[in-house]
């Protein structure tokens, strides 16, 4: 009976989290879920999408506090047609989740320098 307990705790955590920006880009917290259990189940089962390399792990080199969530951590793209990533060009957006399947936040490569990343709203 734990099980459908922590379903609910997970649910409750995603709907507080609502809709994101990430640079001109608003994703609906639907799209932020449905992403980060794709990335979820590829972490589970030890896979990546296509032939990429995501989800792979962050090393969180910006210093994002990730609602205080420990990591590691693992990003996933986040697409602007609300379909799911596999494979292919990623895009700039990312939703980054921990090994236990918790979304910690969502960042993005627009606006910031090289290949670094900085917070969608939301992420600190």
């Amino acid at each position: 009976m734990q099980l459908p307990v922590l379903a609910l705790i997970i649910a409750l955590t995603r709907a507080a989290l609502g809709d994101t920006q990430c640079g001109n880009t608003l994703y609906s917290s639907s799209d932020v879920d449905a992403a980060s259990d794709a990335a979820c189940q590829y972490v589970r089962d030890e896979e990546t999408a296509g032939s990429s390399t995501y989800p792979h792990r962050y090393n969180n080199f910006e210093g994002f506090r990730f609602r205080d969530f420990a990591g590691p951590f693992y990003e996933f793209p986040l697409l602007p047609s609300g379909r799911l990533y596999r494979g292919g060009r990623p895009g700039p957006d990312r939703v980054v989740i921990t090994e236990d399947c918790e979304q910690a936040g969502q960042i993005t490569h627009s606006g910031a320098g090289g290949n670094s990343f900085i917070g969608c709203s939301g992420t600190d």
